[in-house]
């Protein structure tokens, strides 16, 4: 079982000061506690009982007395240390466990991530990762503390089945010893698919959690509070459930080994009868009996927990493990600064079973301000996050300026590309702190001017805080028309010659808008634009428009030629300007 978590003991690594101090105090700990206690029974304490010997003297007596706070203070001490060193490895364990699942997750590609939910990807780096952090502690803490303890009052046993008499009755003792892995071995396999279950089950509970604070707008609106809370009743009661099940194997291990011990007790005792066995012998018997099978319930418990952590394990495994489809090149192409064509050449890609491109061929010169349009699911979206990469095509290639996509480095290819999205996401910071996201290095006055290009200087200037105001969780104290102005700001400041617009202007006010197309126009002078346009009325400016149907690309060509010649366009168009 232990070797499941061999791979992760690289984690102790960096934490192996404090791990081996939590090893050595473990190991007193486990001294002192099983062969400590029952030495003090067999040979120190008789002698002041010895009633036929001489008086002892008092300083004798003094000094037996104080061996027992000693040893126990020893025993505290060490056991207190262990403990503390124990949990400070635990909670850096922690620490470079999620960073490295988070770590994982930032280059995870886009296919991956929009086919889990988020909430469960958020407990399997909370839930999941606290539990494998607490199964690595227990094995570095009672992996080594209560063996440790169970080899010395096994050792004392052994001892004195050579030096006394009673061997026998020794001998039945140790018997008992191995009927207690029985319950921990049935138990541990019980609770391995019970644990993989309720951390499921936690999953589900997050993202029902994480689902409705996302939409609690529409809850509102639609009346769905009592649905809600009734969905989210469910999905808590699923985790009750499955909780319970594991509760009820793991506590019926420690009375199902107390049952075995008091058997092996009740054994020692009559063998003990029959064997004239001395009382000072007897009772350190059987304070060494007790000392082992206090460390097995212990170490029944850790198999329990080694069981939990293995799912757990599996869990983030299925992160940790997925293969990075989406990677730098081993030898990059040389890049710079893009002059911005952009050339598609049989590229099919889709996502699962579902095709979403299929044979696209098209050449977008340098400096094209180029639409995409059509029906809703016809593949415009699918063309634009194909430039930046943010998916692998399928067949065919993507290049730019004569390079193939995947023969750059991630970070120069998109160093050169600018999104705006149709929904911005801004970050719990303050305004100048998400405009800075822009460009790596930016100066004050760089920001400012971005900001006063997208027509948000002014709306910004007049907050209480100004530049320095929060924008809440995901731009939650902000209105819909300042988030984008934010957002194009961003794209302001990074002056990239690839910009890729899906309808940036969609939730500005009409004023708004009007400034920020005028912007636009000087912005893109001399760049590469794709814009997914949703309303034709963003498109005005469009140079060349590419008509997307079921995957293809149908028709392309200026406005003029595609409205006279193309009859889904022509269908698309004067649908919105009848709307209109």
């Amino acid at each position: 079982m232990l070797r499941r978590f061999q791979p992760y003991f690289r984690y102790l690594k960096a934490a192996r000061g404090t791990l081996s101090a939590a090893v050595f105090y473990g190991l007193l700990f486990g001294a002192t506690s099983g062969l400590g206690l029952p030495t003090l029974v067999k040979y120190v304490f008789p002698p002041i009982f010895d009633h036929d010997a001489p008086p002892m003297e008092l300083k004798y007596v003094l000094l037996i007395a104080g061996s027992v706070p000693m040893l126990f203070v020893l025993r505290a001490v060490s056991g207190y240390l262990n403990s503390y060193y124990v949990q400070l490895t635990g909670v850096r364990i922690l620490e470079s466990v999620r960073l490295d699942y988070f770590r994982k997750l930032q280059w995870l590609p886009l296919s991956f991530l929009q086919r889990k939910a988020s909430g469960d990807l958020v407990s399997r780096g909370l839930a999941d990762t606290a539990q494998l952090q607490f199964t690595l502690s227990l094995i570095a803490n009672d992996g080594v503390k209560q063996p440790m303890a169970l080899l010395g009052a096994l050792g004392f046993l052994v001892w004195q089945a050579f030096t006394t008499d009673g061997a026998l009755l020794v001998l039945v003792c140790l018997a008992v010893v191995p009927l207690t892995v029985l319950p921990v071995h049935y138990v541990g396999k019980k609770i391995v698919k019970r644990a993989q279950h309720m951390q499921s089950q936690l999953g589900d509970v997050s993202s029902h959690f994480m689902e409705n604070l996302s939409a609690a707008r529409e809850v509102r609106a639609f009346g769905l509070e009592q649905r809600e809370i009734e969905r989210f009743g469910r999905a808590t009661s699923g985790l009750v459930n499955a909780q319970m099940k594991i509760v009820k194997y793991a506590q019926a291990l420690t009375p199902a080994i107390e049952i075995l011990s008091a058997i092996g007790i009740a054994a020692t005792l009559v063998f003990a009868y029959h064997a004239r066995v001395k009382w000072e012998t007897f009772i350190a018997i059987i304070t060494a009996l007790y000392l082992c099978y206090e460390p097995i319930k212990k170490i029944g418990y850790l198999n329990s927990e080694i069981n939990r952590g293995t799912a757990s394990l599996e869990r983030l495994e299925h992160v940790l493990n997925e293969p990075l489809t989406i990677t730098d090149p081993a030898v990059p192409a040389p890049v710079t600064r893009f002059r911005g064509r952009i050339t598609f050449k049989d590229v099919t890609f889709a996502y699962g079973e579902s095709p979403a491109l299929q044979s696209v061929n098209v050449d977008i010169p340098a400096g094209t301000i180029c639409a995409l349009v059509g029906p809703s699911g016809a593949g415009k979206s699918t063309f634009a996050n194909l430039v930046p990469r943010f998916f692998e095509v399928g067949t065919g290639g993507v290049t730019i300026d004569g390079i193939d996509v995947r023969a750059m480095r991630l970070a120069d290819l998109r160093g050169n590309i600018a999104l705006v999205s149709q929904e911005p996401v801004l970050f719990n910071d303050t305004i100048y702190h998400n405009l800075a996201l822009g460009k790596a290095v930016a100066s004050r006055d760089e920001i400012l001017t971005a900001a006063r290009n997208a027509h948000a200087h002014e709306f910004i200037e007049k907050l209480p805080l100004g530049y320095d105001t929060m924008v809440g969780e995901r731009g939650s104290l902000l209105s819909g028309g300042q988030k984008q102005r934010i957002a194009i700001a961003r794209a302001f400041l990074r002056n990239a010659p690839i910009l890729i617009l899906d309808e940036a202007t969609s939730a500005l006010d009409s004023d708004s808008e009007a400034a920020v197309q005028d912007a636009l126009r000087k912005l893109v002078q001399g760049k590469t634009v794709l814009i997914i346009a949703h309303r034709f009325s963003t498109i005005r400016d469009a140079s060349m428009i590419l008509v997307f149907d079921q995957g293809r690309i149908v028709a392309q060509g200026d406005h003029a030629s595609l409205y006279s010649g193309n009859a889904l366009y022509k269908s698309l168009y004067d649908r919105q300007a009848g709307a209109a």
